[in-house]
C-alpha cells in the first residue's frame, strides 16, 4: 500500500469515531464532549497539510491554474488525476462534510428534533452532505430565536 492510499484511508477513519458518536448516540453526555473540541476536523487538514508537504507542486500548480491556457477547470481536473491530488481533494471534502454535519447534529440537539431526522440528517451530513443540510433545513424544528 502507498503512502497516499494510506493517508486516503486514514482520513476517512479519522472522523468515524466523531460520526458514528453523533449518528448512534446524539444526546449523549460523551457525544457533546466528544464534539466539543475542534479534534473531530483535525486529523483530515493535517493529512491535507502532509499531502502538499509531499507534493509542493502541486500547490504550486493550483496558484498558477488560473493563468492556465486551457482554463481553471482544465487545470484542476489535471491535479484530481494524480494520486496526491485524489488524497487532497478527499482530505478536504471529508473535513468539510464533517464540519457542515457537526453543526447539524448541534443545531439539531438545540432544536430538539426528531431522533430520527437527528439521524438521518447526521448520516447523510458525511455521506452526501448537500442532502445532509437539505433534509436538517426542511424537517428541523422551528424555534423563536
Amino acid at each position: 500500500m502507498d503512502l497516499y492510499t494510506l493517508l486516503f484511508i486514514l482520513t476517512t477513519f479519522w472522523v468515524g469515531p466523531f460520526w458514528f458518536a453523533m449518528l448512534l448516540q446524539p444526546h449523549a453526555a460523551k457525544t457533546a464532549q466528544l464534539m466539543d473540541k475542534q479534534w473531530f476536523f483535525f486529523g483530515p487538514i493535517v493529512i491535507w497539510f502532509a499531502v502538499m508537504l509531499l507534493n509542493p507542486s502541486g500547490l504550486v500548480d493550483f496558484a498558477n491554474s488560473g493563468s492556465h491556457p486551457d482554463g481553471f477547470m482544465a487545470r484542476m481536473a489535471a491535479g484530481m488525476t494524480s494520486q496526491a491530488g485524489v488524497t487532497a481533494m478527499w482530505a478536504h471534502m471529508v473535513a468539510g462534510d464533517i464540519f457542515a454535519t457537526r453543526w447539524i447534529w448541534r443545531d439539531s440537539i438545540k432544536r430538539k428534533n426528531n431522533i430520527w431526522v437527528t439521524r438521518l440528517s447526521v448520516f447523510f451530513g458525511v455521506m452526501l452532505m448537500p442532502v445532509g443540510i437539505l433534509i436538517h433545513l426542511i424537517f428541523r424544528k422551528r424555534i423563536a430565536l
